[in-house]
């Protein structure tokens, strides 16, 4: 509505405080209005009634002497009564009260059919002031038909409407206003702890996330409304914490090798010796290998961080754990496999297999002897759920770093140093890429070495989707070897 016209939306008003006030008012004005009409009306019906009741029996009751020819007997008007006339056929006055005296009756309407019959009309002030509600009875009196007029005063009434709409006319404007200053203020102090969040929050920069909005101790929406705030603030702080030790750590492990890559090249550039030139550049080209899977990884981890959506694509995890064994034939740790057939999963082939590679990547570089590779689908009620185990007998993850062990660059002490390669960032992306999976990674209890469980959401295998030949695959590559 306020589209079509934008006079109106110019007048509208633009703040929360200013609607609610004028909303509230408004429908205070049409409740009132609504309620003043009805009162008015229903005031109004029943002193008509009230009235006419006064009027028909003081009608009956000279209609009932009237017809018994005794009309010198009637008795002086009762309560609310002002004027009695009877009026024959023919026009004449057969009776009138002392205040009719002088008026001509009062004209015939409708016929003036023999027996009692009551009709009711308005007539203007008779000498007076105010309204009349007359009654009108037809009777068949000894002379013929004649007809009984009884009027009872409105000034009552007229009083009544009179005073109903004065208190009306003075009154809701008083209580309007009352509303809307009410409505001003409670809605001014409902708002002012949004206002003061408002304000702590457009204060906060990046380098104050660690500023939080206050919360009211109302315990109401607005209150929540500060916590939720509050709790959006911390995990912008940890976020920007985890950036800033991201980037730290980044160029902590890039300086190392392009330091070292920088020393040979120069040495490379001072030797002269044709004979030790194969040897220096070899150690380079190590390096940039290193730096180039370094890269590689701090990419996927931006693609991770930024949310990309997960392809939903009907997998075989079964032939994808298969087929990333399989290409480790000659390693030197040998890897035992037991793989229930037709595990089917959702999502994407590449991150999932880079997780499987991430997870035998790992154990083979810590295992002092064979590493055990196990999938299975999970019993029970609930959903089924994918699980892959991988166990090294190697020395294992104290319980103290099982969850520290998947942050990105850690490197336990001793036996998982530098010195076995890496940068500390396998773990970290395997969790990540099954968390984006809908997943979950853990380092669990394992009676020698290291044993890491990856869970994903099972689903059914989609027809033609490549699956193992066998229903459990047991001691695979077992004589193989594979170098760290």
């Amino acid at each position: 509505m306020l589209e079509r016209w934008p006079a109106l939306r110019r007048l509208w008003p633009t703040t929360v405080r200013a609607r609610a006030t004028v909303g509230a008012s408004l429908v205070v004005a049409a409740a009132l209005s609504l309620a003043s009409f009805a009162l008015l009306g229903l005031l109004e019906a029943n002193l008509l009634r009230n009235a006419e009741n006064d009027a028909r029996r003081q009608a009956d009751s000279v209609a009932e002497l009237a017809a018994a020819g005794r009309l010198d007997r009637v008795r002086p008007t009762g309560r609310g009564v002002e004027f009695v006339q009877v009026v024959s056929a023919d026009g004449s006055i057969l009776f009138a009260t002392p205040n009719l005296l002088g008026v001509p009756a009062f004209p015939s309407a409708g016929p003036d059919v023999p027996g009692i019959r009551f009709q009711t009309w308005r007539v203007r002030p008779l000498g007076g002031d105010h309204r009349q509600r007359v009654v009108r009875v037809v009777t068949d009196t000894p002379s013929g038909p004649a007809v009984v007029y009884a009027g009872a005063s409105l000034r009552d009434a007229d009083a009544a409407d009179d005073t109903t709409t004065a208190a009306l006319v003075i009154g809701m404007p008083l209580l309007l206003a009352t509303v809307a200053l009410v409505t001003w203020r409670v809605t001014g102090r409902a708002l002012r702890p949004v206002e003061a969040i408002r304000a702590e929050v457009a204060e906060i920069s990046d380098r104050d996330l660690h500023r939080r909005v206050p919360v009211p101790a109302t315990h109401d929406e607005v209150a929540r409304l500060a916590e939720t705030m509050n709790s959006t603030l911390d995990r912008l702080e940890a976020s920007g914490a985890r950036q800033r030790q991201f980037i730290a750590d980044a160029s902590h492990e890039l300086r190392s090798p392009i330091t070292v890559l920088r020393t040979q090249l120069e040495v490379a550039l001072a030797v002269r010796d044709p004979e030790l030139w194969p040897e220096l550049i070899g150690g380079a080209l190590e390096d940039v290998e290193r730096l180039q899977h370094l890269a590689s990884d701090l990419l996927l981890l931006a693609r991770i961080d930024a949310a990309q959506p997960v392809a939903a694509v009907a997998l075989d995890l079964t032939a994808l754990v298969d087929e990333a064994v399989e290409a480790r034939l000659g390693d030197r740790v040998p890897v035992r496999v037991s793989l229930e057939e037709g595990v089917g999963i959702t999502g994407s082939a590449l991150w999932l297999s880079r997780v499987v590679t991430n997870l035998l990547d790992n154990a083979q570089r810590y295992a002092d002897g064979s590493v055990e590779v196990t999938l299975r689908t999970s019993k029970g009620p609930g959903p089924r759920t994918a699980v892959l185990e991988v166990t090294d007998d190697g020395p294992g993850i104290p319980p103290a770093d099982r969850d520290r062990v998947f942050e990105r660059f850690t490197r336990l002490d001793d036996s998982r140093s530098r010195d076995h390669g890496g940068a500390g960032l396998g773990l970290a992306i395997a969790r990540d890429l099954s968390t984006h999976h809908g997943g979950t990674l853990t380092a669990e209890n394992a009676v020698r070495g290291a044993r890491l469980v990856l869970r994903l959401p099972a689903a059914p295998v989609a027809p033609g989707t490549d699956a193992t030949p066998s229903i459990m695959r047991s001691n695979r590559n077992e004589g193989s070897t594979q170098s760290g």
